[in-house]
């Protein structure tokens, strides 16, 4: 979709907001940020830029770098469906877990690396993180945290922005299920999700709000551009954004996941809400208006992971977040079906009863604590 000129001012035309459709709606992938450690100790290895050039041309180009030189990133193809996520996930973690081992190094995904503290970290020296350093100054080497983003195919953009403000809604909740960073700086925090203050430093981030249409995105978001705020787009770290260039609307809010069958689960979820409110609406106005209530359910998901009483806006009540959940997935039943990740979305139940924040607190009673933690992470990683 090409954006007229004279509907966005009198600027010429620029190739980031041309929607490139993903051919089929619903076509779904993921995302992993994952933790390099190095045993036996389990601190997090900062050599990100000795492994990436060492790595076999085909999985590097399903691997890149993050921020921070403990940090990478791997992705998944688009799919039809979850199973298909699943199944390349599962194959890059192998594969890339079997080029680490010679290194001496470890792979492990949660949203926080449990003891690793500021002035171990080490910003990468690629061109865009040294600008984010340039940008962001010392807040970029806070510790590094590690997320899971999910991607939906959506063919026209007005439906993605449509999406997009409804989607909102359930961020919460996604947080919520997904949290899994419970430690901070060698303690417990306290919070199902300390990944989400800490990446709260950066600026552009929570979530966004509403627009009434693709045009006034484009319009927000180009000024960012045109006076130099931002290089493009993808320096909007929302918890959901629009993706143009990929035609998909990008769910950002996760912690990343130990285990790929429970980052199937959340995929499954998201797949199953983006269909259900383009084809048949879920979220009532009144609550998708309601910023300052999702602005605090967000902090009440991230302190407390399934155990929140969230604020419903439809009710002026709290309800507890597994309450919340059964009712969504009951009307994402049959999209689920449809889309043919009904036994992904069945998984769900099981990580609401245990998030990965719970499993982390129990492990780390073992005596060996945060390392033994981290070991068990790592061990998880390929399992």
């Amino acid at each position: 979709m090409s954006i007229p000129t004279e509907q966005t001012s009198s600027r010429p035309v620029e190739a980031w907001f041309e929607w490139t459709s993903p051919g089929e709606a619903y076509t779904v992938g993921a995302e992993e940020e994952l933790m390099l450690v190095h045993p036996p100790g389990w601190a997090l290895a900062q050599t990100v830029e000795t492994v990436l050039p060492s790595l076999a041309p085909h999985l590097a180009e399903r691997v890149q770098g993050e921020t921070h030189g403990s940090a990478l990133e791997i992705g998944s193809r688009p799919f039809a469906t979850v199973a298909g996520v699943e199944d390349d996930l599962r194959s890059v973690r192998r594969e890339l877990a079997e080029a680490l081992d010679p290194m001496g190094l470890r792979a492990a995904c949660a949203g926080t690396h449990p003891f690793a503290v500021w002035h171990d970290t080490i910003v990468s020296s690629g061109e865009r993180y040294q600008a984010l350093y340039g940008s962001m100054r010392e807040l970029a080497r806070r510790e590094p945290t590690f997320a899971l983003h999910v991607h939906v195919g959506v063919p026209d953009p007005e439906d993605a922005i449509a999406l997009m403000n409804r989607m909102r809604t359930h961020l919460p909740l996604l947080l919520a299920l997904s949290a899994n960073s419970p430690f901070w700086q060698g303690r417990d925090s306290g919070l199902a999700s300390a990944r989400t203050p800490l990446f709260q430093a950066f600026p552009r981030v929570g979530i966004p709000r509403v627009f009434n249409d693709y045009h006034d995105y484009v319009d927000a978001v180009d000024l960012l551009v045109r006076c130099g705020s931002i290089p493009e787009p993808t320096f909007l770290w929302w918890d959901v954004r629009p993706q143009p260039r990929f035609g998909t609307i990008e769910v950002r809010i996760m912690d990343s996941q130990v285990r790929v069958e429970h980052t199937g689960a959340i995929t499954a979820l998201v797949q199953s809400i983006a269909r259900l409110e383009i084809e048949s609406g879920y979220v009532t106005p009144k609550t998708m208006w309601a910023a300052e209530v999702l602005d605090e359910n967000r902090f009440l998901a991230a302190r407390d992971g399934m155990d929140a009483d969230l604020i419903d806006v439809d009710t002026e009540t709290r309800r507890p977040a597994r309450e919340v959940l059964d009712d969504l997935l009951q009307a994402c039943a049959p999209h689920a079906q449809a889309l043919g990740c009904a036994e992904q979305l069945d998984r769900v139940p099981e990580l609401a009863e245990k998030t990965g924040s719970q499993r982390q607190l129990e492990l780390a009673e073992d005596d060996d604590r945060l390392p033994g933690l981290v070991e068990a992470l790592s061990d998880a990683f390929v399992a």
